[in-house]
């Protein structure tokens, strides 16, 4: 394929480096360098990554290499600054989420994509999942309004605590992971959302004092739909109920479950596994109809969910539809505007936390 979008991958942590691999196998991309702040010859990286150009310095990695992407997986508080310097080289941007730290800085971000005319793509991974695509187009057959229950909780240890430990020095799980899941919501009922509240704790004296490394929020819809979303990272976390989705509304209910114990059990489900993250297994879906008697006019479905693609797989389905943003110029004023909802809700749950008050959305 002529007229490769030449990439510098920035950050190559775990989203990074999958990003990058995506970028490697894919005809239309060609990676002109690898950016991180420690990154030298002597840092290890996948064979498919070792031959490539390496830079500790962001700036200079612009300067010099003048990309026409750029791919931002960096700590969230890097975000908004890495994306305005690259739109400022001319250069379309995907953006692991959160777009930015603050509203504000999202719609800072925005406004440069529109004002330039670049692409911005976010990392929202679960819009390119076959199986989550199917649970919202299910979710929205249960009529209004609707219970969204989710959680992703995470029993970190070793070096996964380590990251843990380091994201929440400028972020909240609820914020961090939840704007995956919020994001879903949002597409589900395809509504506004009016109120927040929030519940959060820390759990461990490794946390930073002013922040809280379990959290909970509620958020209501102006179609009268509500959602309940849990995170909490650490040692100390259950792994009982660690993943649970689920969707009920007027038609029923639908569920993501394991089809077996054994699944659930196996390791691949572990809780902080990222490729469990996505993990579906299969739907349960319930129909409320009930017959004259009284009983239940259809058996529950099992669509059961094979071949689901991993975790860099998916990353490749995310860089598939950025390099088709680019070359088909397509329209993204959504996909962002509902980058910035999800953030809403999120910041306005860590707000909600630190207030212990219920925060009312302007519109």
């Amino acid at each position: 394929m002529g007229n490769k979008q030449k990439v510098l991958v920035v950050g190559l942590g775990n989203m990074g480096q999958s990003h990058a691999k995506a970028y490697h196998h894919l005809d239309g991309f060609e990676i002109v360098g690898l950016c991180s702040r420690s990154l030298n010859n002597n840092t290890p990286l996948p064979v498919e990554l070792s031959g490539y150009d390496r830079f500790s310095d962001y700036d200079a990695a612009l300067k010099q290499l003048k990309p026409d992407v750029v791919s931002i997986n960096t700590w969230p508080d890097t975000h908004e600054a890495y994306a305005l310097k690259a739109f400022e080289v001319g250069a379309h941007v995907f953006l692991e989420k959160p777009i930015a730290d603050t509203v504000a800085g999202a719609e800072r971000v925005i406004e440069a994509a529109q004002k330039k005319g670049l692409k911005l793509v976010i990392g929202y991974i679960l819009r390119h999942h076959p199986s989550w695509q199917e649970f919202v187009a299910q979710a929205q057959k249960l009529g209004k309004p609707l219970v969204m229950r989710m959680n992703l909780n995470q029993q970190s240890s070793g070096e996964t605590w380590q990251v843990h430990k380091q994201l929440m020095k400028s972020i909240s799980p609820i914020v961090d992971c939840g704007v995956h899941y919020v994001d879903m919501m949002c597409l589900m009922t395809q509504a506004e959302p009016v109120k927040v509240h929030a519940i959060g704790v820390r759990l461990s004296d490794e946390v930073d004092p002013d922040m809280y490394n379990y959290g909970q929020l509620q958020v209501t819809y102006d179609d009268g739909s509500v959602g309940w979303y849990e995170a909490g990272w650490g040692p100390m976390m259950s792994e009982t109920a660690f993943f649970v989705k689920d969707v009920i509304g007027p038609n029923g209910c639908v569920s993501i479950v394991a089809e077996d114990q054994n699944k659930a059990e196996d390791k691949a489900m572990e809780s902080d596994d990222i490729d469990a993250h996505t993990k579906t297994s299969a739907l349960l879906c319930h129909s409320s109809k009930l017959n004259d008697d009284k009983s239940f006019t259809h058996k529950d479905n099992l669509i059961r969910m094979d071949d689901e693609p991993d975790h860099d797989a998916l990353c490749q389905r995310e860089q598939e539809f950025l390099l088709k943003a680019i070359m088909d110029d397509l329209d993204l004023t959504s996909h962002m505007q509902d980058a910035v909802n999800s953030m809403k809700i999120v910041l306005a749950a860590d707000e909600s936390v630190r207030s212990g008050q219920v925060v009312h959305l302007k519109r």
